[in-house]
């Protein structure tokens, strides 16, 4: 999966290469004549900027320029760090404060010769930044890389922003709903049942769960939801129960499962209690039969939970009630689904793209996720451009044994590849989030701002688009917050 790693370069030019550019003639420079090197810095990079698209598409499957292109980009992070670094000790002493000024920086103002030392470390650490960029942007004539974009490839300049309202219409998954829900209401006992899904990643069991539990039929059970995580805390289990049946209070904080316990008889006694319990990998009898003796403290309750997994045997060890294996999609569903995200029956000349879209939906491996990413991503380029998506070798290249993720990580990567520099940007900072966090929405667009990487129009244009291409999923409790899929979280680890 290192393939990924130089799919980011072009975007990080973009806005390092915008960074020099301010940089010259500005306070910095006035320290040394430092203006020379910052315009050979932007020469440097301006040198690449034309093959990047190029050897980003070659990198897929090249090992070489991979590595060449994981080097700019690492370069360049140290020149952005550096030139941050510069302007804030140059407006340091510039603009001194008088209440933060230091005595020593009293003196370099006072004293110009003490500042020697110091402005002679800033330029041979100018220089040999210089010298780096110089000599890694030299090395792509090596690689034969040709100039601007290939005429067989895809590409969007823009992506329209779109609907963040979750889906109402799930397909292929009605019939799955209906017999769970049959199974439940025949085998359900008076204390506590719970049946697990499990299946591969990306065939949509937390799309399942979330069908069973707006369900009619629990309109009148109190309803909990639980992100588990790889990471199993039976603390934080019982913590975030509590906090959503008791309403009104603040974030439950116990540390002891004693206190836990005791919490949880009170809120369970007598009531009726829907609780999901999503993406469980825990796996040790010892801690699963923990999490289930702590759901059974309320007494004369009704407790239903509904637990996703992709481990049969995890499945199998909670289970009060046969599992419920969630198998593929047919390729028939997966068109539908590829069909309706690419509002396919709207658009005109459609009838000579049907042939080249069920080929697509055939790649997709049976996987929701994978069918509705890219389903999104078709809507936005010309059917005559969805042959070169149907026969990328990205489907192909990839060093995971799971064949489930070779298909979601691929139909990923291709909505990644043609993205605008500036989408690409924001949905990578999304990977300093773990799996399954829960990101405000306003929070994470003034960070994007606060970083340089949009305005906060844009902001809202590119929530809605990372929303569509399922690179951000709705949260289940707050319409306002948004989570990152666990597939996203490994998928961004490799950008």
């Amino acid at each position: 999966m290192a393939e990924l790693g130089g799919m980011l370069a072009a975007a990080i030019l973009k806005v390092v290469g915008a960074q020099i550019g301010s940089a010259i003639g500005g306070q910095i420079t006035l320290q040394k004549n430092f203006d020379e090197d910052l315009k050979k810095m932007k020469m440097a990079l301006e040198s690449v900027d034309a093959v990047l698209e190029d050897a980003e598409r070659r990198s897929i499957t090249d090992k070489s320029t991979r590595l060449w292109l994981k080097r700019l980009k690492d370069v360049m992070y140290v020149i952005s760090d550096m030139i941050d670094e510069f302007e804030a000790d140059t407006q340091a002493i510039t603009q001194p404060s008088a209440r933060k000024c230091s005595f020593k920086k009293y003196l370099a103002i006072m004293i110009p010769c003490l500042t020697i030392g110091p402005k002679i470390k800033m330029a041979n650490r100018m220089e040999k930044m210089r010298d780096d960029l110089e000599l890694i942007t030299d090395q792509h004539k090596m690689f034969k890389l040709t100039q601007g974009t290939n005429a067989n490839e895809m590409k969007v300049t823009d992506i329209r922003e779109t609907s963040s309202i979750m889906e109402t219409q799930i397909v292929g998954r009605t019939d799955d709903k209906d017999e769970i829900l049959a199974s439940l209401f025949e085998s359900m006992t008076e204390d506590i049942t719970i049946l697990p899904i499990y299946g591969i990643r990306g065939l949509g069991k937390t799309t399942l769960a979330k069908m069973v539990y707006s369900s009619s039929q629990f309109k009148e059970y109190s309803q909990v939801w639980v992100y588990v995580s790889q990471t199993f805390d039976l603390k934080h289990i019982g913590n975030s129960i509590i906090s959503q049946l008791s309403e009104g209070v603040k974030e439950s904080e116990y540390t002891e499962i004693q206190m836990i316990h005791k919490s949880l008889q009170k809120l369970l006694a007598g009531k009726k209690i829907l609780i999901i319990l999503d993406d469980l990998w825990e796996g040790e009898d010892f801690h699963l039969e923990s999490l289930t003796d702590m759901l059974k403290v309320g007494k004369d309750s009704n407790v239903v939970v509904i637990v996703t997994t992709r481990d049969e045997g995890i499945a199998r060890k909670i289970s009060t009630i046969r599992p419920c294996k969630l198998k593929a999609l047919t390729d028939d569903m997966c068109w539908s689904i590829i069909k309706k995200k690419s509002a396919f029956e709207s658009r005109g000349g459609k009838e000579h793209a049907e042939k080249t879209g069920k080929a697509i939906a055939m790649k997709c491996g049976g996987v929701a996720l994978a069918a509705k990413s890219i389903g999104h991503t078709l809507q936005y380029i010309k059917f005559s451009e969805w042959e070169s998506l149907r026969d990328s070798n990205i489907w192909t290249v990839s060093s995971l044994k799971d064949t489930s993720s070779i298909q979601v990580i691929a139909s990923l990567r291709l909505s990644y590849s043609i993205m605008p520099s500036y989408l690409k940007l924001c949905f990578a900072y999304c990977a300093i989030f773990p799996k399954g966090h829960k990101i405000v929405k306003e929070e994470l667009i003034y960070q994007w701002v606060s970083l340089g990487f949009s305005t906060w129009q844009l902001g809202e244009r590119c929530i809605s688009q990372l929303l569509g291409l399922s690179f951000l999923e709705h949260s289940n409790s707050e319409s306002v917050s948004l989570c990152t899929p666990y597939t996203l979280e490994r998928f961004c680890y490799f950008v």
